[in-house]
């Protein structure tokens, strides 16, 4: 009975030691939960950040504090600009998984847009 009890603590503390490696696989913010490990991992830009994702920028306003760098990601397969509207920056082509980013060290409001495709548009404020 005492070497029963003692192979059922093993089993239990075995099952504890892999339920808790497997969670520690899906933990936040790591890059194969899809987020680029920039966030919480919920699928969502992090701080800074601005996904162009399903003919989307994402967040469309961001507001930052002046000298912050914004990086926008390209989550779609086709090809993608960052331009500003009054020519300010534009970014050139930005392929599927690739990333444009640029420093903002001034305050104003900087409207942008996609130019292959001129319904996505979104702004960046800068304080």
């Amino acid at each position: 009975m005492v070497g029963s009890k003692s192979r059922n603590l093993i089993g239990i503390a075995l099952l504890a030691a892999i339920i808790g490696v497997t969670n520690s696989c899906t933990k936040a913010g790591d890059p194969m939960n899809g987020d680029g490990g920039n966030n919480g991992g919920d699928g969502s830009p992090g701080a800074n950040e601005v996904w162009i994702k399903g003919m989307a920028f994402g967040p469309s306003t961001i507001t930052i504090s002046a000298g912050t760098t914004i990086t926008w990601t390209n989550k779609d397969a086709v090809t993608h600009t960052v331009t500003s509207d009054n020519g300010l920056f534009d970014s050139g082509s930005i392929t599927g998984n690739s990333t444009y980013s640029r420093q903002f060290p001034t305050a104003g409001t900087y409207p942008y847009h996609c130019t292959p495709h001129p319904t996505m548009t979104a702004t960046v404020v800068v304080n």
